[in-house]
């Protein structure tokens, strides 16, 4: 069986995709089992170059979720203020520039949104944008290079600029069901005996597995 602790699940294949957990070191920065981004040349990069910021603002990933390349995630940290005149950070410059200490004479006053929270067994598309303190539920799909501004109900799909919701990938009765389900949740050996089930869309016998 192959365990989440493999850090490339495709060798010797390939070195491009990762499962991610292995090689998160921000303690804001959770993410679940299985869960995997395909990056391509550096896909260990992930915590640097597809989470911005991430100092107070937590990022939190359920698990086998699928993240295609180039995906980011924008946290709340990287807001500037906006209830002044101008948006100019001059405090971060002013910590750092002792010849111009009057640039550091104020206190800012952030917007913040929360924490980013993405559920289990979503999909990201190609370079999609997720914005700060958005929350994204189980089974979602989003589309390739959405920006996705606003809350995402479990298995939805989203696409454009800002995402849209373009349809429900079932109807609310089996949605309802899936969300009691909850199979990630499974042991490991249960959900590999029932992979076909799982890939499939019989509820009926989804419900019933053992």
């Amino acid at each position: 069986m192959l365990l989440p602790e493999k850090k490339y699940p495709m060798d010797p294949t390939t070195k491009a995709v990762i499962f991610l957990k292995n090689f998160i070191k921000n303690p804001n920065i959770q993410i679940g089992d299985y869960t995997y981004y395909d990056g391509r040349d550096k896909p260990e990069a992930f915590e640097e170059e597809n989470v911005i910021f991430g100092y107070t603002a937590k990022l939190l990933m359920g698990k086998f979720c699928q993240i295609a390349y180039g995906t980011k995630f924008l946290l709340s940290d990287a807001n500037h203020q906006m209830n002044g005149f101008s948006t100019f950070p001059f405090f971060a410059f002013g910590k750092m520039a002792k010849e111009c200490p009057e640039w550091n004479e104020y206190e800012p006053i952030f917007p913040s949104k929360g924490d980013t929270i993405v559920g289990n067994d979503i999909w990201f598309g190609h370079e999609s944008l997720i914005m700060p303190g958005v929350n994204i539920g189980d089974g979602a799909i989003i589309a390739a290079r959405s920006v996705v501004t606003k809350n995402v109900p479990p298995y939805t799909i989203v696409g454009g600029n800002p995402a849209q919701i373009l349809k429900k990938r079932f109807s609310d009765d089996i949605i309802d069901q899936l969300q009691k389900i909850k199979w990630w949740n499974w042991d490991y050996e249960k959900i590999s005996r029932n992979i076909s089930t799982i890939v499939s869309a019989d509820i009926e016998k989804l419900r019933k597995a053992k």
